[in-house]
């Protein structure tokens, strides 16, 4: 248990150090969704549906849809780029050194998947305070509430990024893979519209959102910052997870995941 408590530990300080050092990436974290909160909330006004009138309109328009879905933006480039560190972890060397230690290698797998998503929580609480300035005001509670949320979501998409780094070969991939994973997960869920419009706009769109695992941990994101439970969309988004990070496991297990594969190619 020590050595395991003394890897964790380890883990946590070499992903906590990387990310203070990386101070564009961090900028750039918390600037994307104050962008999309300050310039774009605007042009869905009209298209939520709801009555114009303040201060109904800003309560629904920027805290219960376009806020929730900015925190699960932040979560989902966060995981995305973590794949991207794991890619660049493999070809530099340091992937294979961590993955030799006398640990299991679910257990150092999933060391590292907790690390990432613990140092992502203070960016978001950064993002959620500065949005107090265009009147998201959730209830106190709720900032405590939301951080179960938070960490669970920041587990699912961040076994999903592992999952999705497993497949790439050369580090000069994975830009399009992100964009080919990150658009279509974030645009066809509920981040920025209610499912029941999006089933107004077309039914198969609402259906693929219905589907897609974001929009139930965007939900999740949603309901708890405002004191609300939501045990379907936590099951859905610990189950998602679960699979995902088992499928890791298994791509990065030699001998039988897609690793192995590679090696006989």
């Amino acid at each position: 248990m020590i050595h395991h408590l003394r890897a964790l530990s380890g883990i946590i300080r070499r992903e906590l150090l990387r990310t203070m050092n990386q101070r564009g990436r961090l900028a750039a974290a918390v600037v994307r969704p104050l962008v999309w909160l300050a310039l774009f909330a605007a042009g869905f006004r009209n298209v939520l549906g709801f009555s114009i009138t303040p201060p109904y309109e800003t309560y629904i328009l920027y805290e219960v849809y376009i806020t929730p879905g900015l925190v699960g933006m932040m979560l989902l480039f966060h995981g995305m780029n973590n794949s991207l560190s794991m890619v660049y972890d493999r070809e530099m060397g340091s992937m294979r050194t961590l993955l030799v230690a006398p640990l299991p290698r679910w257990y150092l797998l999933g060391a590292r998947l907790f690390a990432n998503a613990l140092v992502v929580i203070p960016i978001v609480y950064v993002f959620l305070a500065i949005a107090r300035w265009w009147d998201v005001r959730p209830p106190t509670l709720g900032y405590a509430a939301v951080l179960p949320a938070l960490l669970v979501t920041g587990l699912m998409l961040g076994a999903f990024g592992l999952l999705i780094s497993s497949f790439i070969r050369q580090l000069e991939n994975f830009a399009g893979v992100m964009n080919f994973v990150i658009f279509p997960m974030f645009f066809a869920s509920t981040a920025l519209y209610p499912l029941w419009r999006l089933d107004d706009v077309s039914p198969a769109l609402g259906w693929v959102a219905e589907l897609n695992p974001f929009s139930h941990a965007v939900e999740l994101i949603r309901f708890c910052l405002y004191l609300r439970w939501a045990p379907a969309e936590a099951a859905v988004v610990a189950t998602a997870g679960a699979v995902f990070f088992w499928l890791a496991v298994y791509a990065f297990e030699p001998g039988r995941g897609f690793w192995a594969r590679r090696a006989e190619a």
